[in-house]
């Protein structure tokens, strides 16, 4: 099943537009455990609320070999009928991004992954060619610096637009194999509205919710396409770190149950 298939089947059977991101930060985790266990307590508290897990693999990566076998571990914990988007965010010339997808799909047996598009498409490709993957391209980010080069107005196609229109436009026509998405931050909603009406058909990942500030009524309500669908909305913080105690888990499902809910009440369905 391609991973866009399995999305939407998460996304019926869970009545969910949630991502929970998997980005064990050890300042923030209860004290005396391990990422491993941290990531399993919320999975087996969750995994009835969302569409898709998200780990963030700079997390770990910062933990060196043990923090790479905890997230192969993580994937395989996961649930198989709810996706996993691996955020990587790679970006690289043609030999090194066929390794980087390598390591993604193979390796790691991710479903989906972040990609940046700044090098130019050629580097995206061998993402692409994982006809049944997702490829999710950086398109406009939640980050407060992301206006500084994504805003910028260039000529495309003999128009003039702002950078991140012009990588959606080549992002759809890009999309020969039906897996591409594109990253589309919470805190940017008339971006995200002008998205959606160029591009009805392309899911977008929204993160930006919750501890950066996204406005989740606007995110939902620009972002969803006419099926009320086509969002995943990530969140990270605002969930696994609902308690610092004992009670962390529980605190988590709480949280996800708060948020999975709150996206519904405004889903047009």
């Amino acid at each position: 099943m391609s991973f866009f298939s399995q999305l939407n089947e998460a996304i019926k059977s869970n009545h969910s537009l949630l991502c929970v991101g998997l980005d064990p930060d050890p300042t923030l985790m209860p004290t005396g455990i391990g990422i491993l266990d941290f990531n399993k307590s919320i999975i087996d508290a969750t995994k009835d609320l969302v569409c898709a897990y998200k780990p963030n693999l700079a997390f770990y990566e910062a933990e060196g070999a043990r923090g790479w076998e905890a997230l192969k571990h993580t994937i395989a914990y996961i649930p198989k009928h709810i996706p996993v988007i691996a955020d990587a965010k790679r970006g690289d010339i043609g030999n090194t991004a066929r390794a980087y997808a390598k390591a993604v799909f193979e390796e790691l047996g991710a479903g989906a992954v972040t990609v940046n598009p700044y090098l130019g498409f050629d580097t995206i490709e061998p993402f692409l060619d994982y006809g049944d993957k997702g490829v999710f391209i950086l398109c406009r980010t939640s980050n407060k610096g992301s206006a500084d080069f994504q805003s910028l107005t260039v000529e495309f196609n003999g128009r003039q637009m702002p950078l991140y229109q012009a990588v959606a436009e080549r992002a759809d026509k890009e999309n020969r194999n039906g897996n591409i998405g594109m990253v589309i931050g919470a805190t940017c909603p008339e971006e995200l509205n002008a998205m959606r009406q160029a591009h009805p058909d392309l899911p977008f990942l929204i993160p930006g919710v919750g501890a950066q500030g996204g406005d989740l009524r606007l995110a939902v309500e620009y972002g969803a396409d006419q099926r009320g669908a086509g969002i995943i909305i990530n969140s990270s913080r605002q969930i696994l770190y609902a308690s610092r105690g004992a009670d962390f888990a529980q605190a988590a499902r709480s949280a996800a149950l708060e948020l999975r809910d709150a996206i519904n009440a405004c889903r047009r369905i």
